[in-house]
C-alpha cells in the first residue's frame, strides 16, 4: 500500500524534527533548556478542571454531542466576546465549535476554496497553515512580515494580479512567531482590501489574551464591516492553558461559519460534552487566572529582554503572544544558529526559517519556562561570545 499523493505532498512537520533533536540530547544526559516549544507550561486553572470533573461524572455527557456543539457553549462564546470586545455574536448562526483552532485553520480552505484557487499567507507564519493549502489543492502567495513595518503585511506591495486571484487571506495577531500586534487602522485597511477584491479573511486570534505593557490585543471583529468579509478563530489553549483539551471556535461571517459547520458535519460529531461544559466555565467563570497568566508572561518577557541586552544581544521586546523573535548573529543562518545553540549551549530554540522565507535571520524563543531558566539559557548563550555583530 502507498500513501495518497495528497498525503505524500503534505509539508514536513517542522516541530517534529526539533522534538527529536531535543529528545536525543536529553537521552544523552544533557541538561537542555527547551525554549523552542509552544506548549503552555502552567496547568489548567482549578475551577475549569473541577467543572470538567463534575461534567464527566454526569452520565448525560457520555452521549453524543449535537453535531454542531452544545447550545450552552455557543451562548458562552457570544457572552465572552460581548464582555471582552463588545462584539455581538449570534450563537445560532455565527459560531462554529472546533477541535482546537488548528482544525478550523486546516479545514477552511477545503470548505470555501476550489482546487487551483489562491490564498494569502503571512510569512513568517504558523507552519500548519500550509497543511490546509495542500489538502485543498490550492495555491498561495505570501505577505512578508518585516520588522520595519511592525510585522504587519504591506498591502501596497500586493500586485493587482495577486489581489485579483486571492480568495482567502490568513492573518494572525498577536503574531506567532514575531510577537507583533495589529492596530485598528490595519484592520480597517484589511476590511477595505477584502471588500474591494472579494477576499475572505481569517484572523487567527490564538494569542488574543496576551498583550503587554497595558495593551489588550484588539479583535478583528471590532472593526466596522469585519463580519461582512471574515471570521476570527479563537482557542482556549493559550488563554486558559487548555492546550491538550482541544477546544476552540470560529465566529463571524455566517456563510463562512456555515461552511465550517458543514464540513465538520461530515468529519466529526463535535466535542466530548464534558469538555464543552468545562469550556463554558472557562469563558464565563472567574477570569483572574487570565490576568495572572498574562502577568507571568510579561515578567518573563522582561527578564528575557534584560538578559539578552546584558550579553550584548540587540533584541526587540515582543508586544504580544508568548514568543520572542530574536535576530541571529552574523555568520549563521537561522538553522545553523539553532543547531549551534543546542550543540554548544544545550539550549533549544526554533529556527526562524521553519516559519517561512522571511523568517530567515531569526530564531523564536518561547516564554514557557520560568525566569530562572530563561536567565540561565541566555547566560549560556552569552558565554559563546557571539554578539559583537548581528545581521
Amino acid at each position: 500500500m502507498e500513501l495518497s499523493e495528497k498525503l505524500q505532498n503534505l509539508p514536513k512537520q517542522f516541530f517534529a524534527n526539533l522534538v527529536r533533536q531535543v529528545n536525543q540530547a536529553v537521552a544523552e544526559g544533557r541538561n537542555v533548556i527547551n525554549l523552542g516549544q509552544g506548549n503552555p507550561d502552567k496547568p489548567t486553572p482549578a475551577h475549569i478542571v473541577k467543572a470538567m470533573q463534575e461534567a464527566t461524572a454526569n452520565p448525560e455527557t457520555h452521549k453524543y454531542s449535537p453535531f454542531r456543539g452544545l447550545t450552552e457553549l455557543k451562548e458562552a462564546i457570544a457572552t465572552f466576546y460581548k464582555r471582552e470586545y463588545n462584539v455581538d455574536i449570534d450563537p445560532n448562526t455565527e459560531v462554529s465549535i472546533l477541535f482546537g483552532a488548528k482544525a478550523g485553520l486546516v479545514e477552511l480552505p477545503l470548505a470555501i476554496l476550489n482546487p487551483g484557487d489562491t490564498m494569502l499567507l503571512p510569512d513568517p507564519g504558523y507552519p500548519d497553515y500550509l497543511s490546509g493549502v495542500t489538502l485543498a489543492d490550492v495555491k498561495f502567495e505570501t505577505m512578508p512580515l518585516l520588522a520595519e513595518n511592525d510585522f504587519l503585511p504591506d498591502y501596497q506591495q500586493l500586485s493587482e494580479d495577486v489581489k485579483k486571484r486571492a480568495k482567502l487571506m490568513y492573518l494572525n495577531y498577536p503574531n506567532n512567531p514575531t510577537g507583533g500586534i495589529a492596530t485598528k487602522e490595519f484592520y480597517e485597511e484589511t476590511v477595505k482590501l477584502a471588500k474591494e477584491n472579494n477576499i475572505a479573511v481569517l484572523q487567527d486570534f490564538a494569542y488574543g489574551a496576551i498583550g503587554f505593557d497595558g495593551n489588550k490585543p484588539i479583535s478583528f471583529l471590532q472593526t466596522e464591516g469585519a463580519k461582512e468579509v471574515g471570521i476570527e478563530v479563537y482557542t482556549l489553549s493559550k488563554t486558559f492553558n487548555m492546550a491538550g483539551w482541544r477546544v476552540g471556535f470560529a465566529i463571524g461571517n455566517a456563510q463562512i461559519v456555515e461552511a465550517l459547520n458543514l464540513i465538520q458535519d461530515h468529519l466529526f460529531v463535535s466535542l466530548f460534552p464534558a469538555i464543552q461544559l468545562a469550556a463554558v466555565e472557562a469563558l464565563t467563570g472567574d477570569q483572574s487566572c487570565v490576568k495572572e497568566q498574562v502577568a507571568i508572561y510579561e515578567s518573563r518577557r522582561n527578564t528575557l529582554i534584560k538578559a539578552c541586552k546584558e550579553v550584548g544581544w540587540p533584541v526587540t521586546a515582543p508586544k504580544g503572544s508568548f514568543f520572542a523573535w530574536l535576530p541571529v548573529p552574523k555568520g549563521f543562518t537561522s538553522q545553523q544558529f539553532a543547531d549551534f545553540l543546542l550543540e554548544k549551549a544545550d539550549v533549544a530554540v526554533a529556527a526562524g526559517n521553519g516559519f517561512g522565507k522571511h523568517g530567515e535571520g531569526y530564531i523564536r524563543v518561547g516564554l514557557l519556562v520560568d525566569e530562572q531558566k530563561l536567565t540561565e539559557a541566555i547566560k549560556r548563550i552569552g558565554q559563546l561570545n557571539l554578539f559583537k555583530e548581528t545581521v
